[in-house]
């Protein structure tokens, strides 16, 4: 949806240096091809399109990101670090109700805040990852790796069930990207337009409560 008015980009006149205002202005971009690009598609996404969502210059976009090729990358890549970040609780010392409570309350969050992000990963995904597959087999894997090795050491020490670490991660993500994915879906079995605080609420204590309990916590 094309703004009402076109906003301009952020100034050093605004009483910000020019380290906040490219953070802002490329922070207000990402958000907008998120939506482009989650309703479009990369091919039919285009730069003015974007900096129309945005409420900037089209030149703002060539100046921060580049070419789409870039800034469709730009989102990818930050969708896939927001998604990882909230794993830095999965350490062998926390409690792992807490850990992975916190997670997926997080992950849940992130579903609900910014559907159109992941859209366009999954998306990304189904057409197989010719952008994110090579970061998908390094990156990725490594920090699965990683948390499963956590998880495993909190089995072994009684601390929860005796689950599969690495399946119990596709199954978090499964459950709790559902509701950006497959929003349409889920609304209209709920008989909602759209998702309200309350139904936002009731599906983060479900999956909590029951992943929960399918790790014994």
């Amino acid at each position: 949806m094309t703004p009402l008015i076109k906003l301009p980009a952020l100034e050093v006149d605004d009483g910000l240096s020019k380290g906040q205002i490219r953070q802002a202005n490329e922070a207000r971009i990402l958000a907008a091809a998120e939506r482009v690009f989650a309703g479009a598609g990369f091919a039919g996404a285009t730069m003015a399109a974007i900096a129309d969502e945005a409420g900037l210059p089209k030149a703002n976009l060539h100046y921060y990101f580049g070419a789409k090729q870039d800034l469709y990358r730009a989102v990818l890549a930050q969708t896939l670090q927001d998604w990882l970040a909230p794993t830095e609780v999965i350490t062998p010392g926390a409690d792992p109700k807490t850990a992975i409570e916190a997670y997926l309350r997080a992950k849940m969050a992130l579903s609900f805040a910014r559907p159109h992000a992941s859209r366009v990963f999954a998306n990304e995904l189904l057409h197989g990852a010719p952008v994110v597959k090579a970061l998908l087999a390094s990156d990725l894997r490594a920090l699965v790796l990683a948390k499963s090795q956590v998880i495993a050491q909190w089995v072994a020490q009684g601390r929860m069930a005796p689950v599969d670490p690495m399946h119990l991660f596709f199954t978090l993500w499964a459950a709790t990207q559902t509701y950006a994915d497959f929003e349409v879906q889920v609304c209209a079995v709920l008989g909602s337009p759209e998702f309200t605080p309350a139904d936002q609420t009731r599906a983060t204590e479900h999956v909590v409560s029951l992943l929960l309990r399918g790790c014994g916590l």
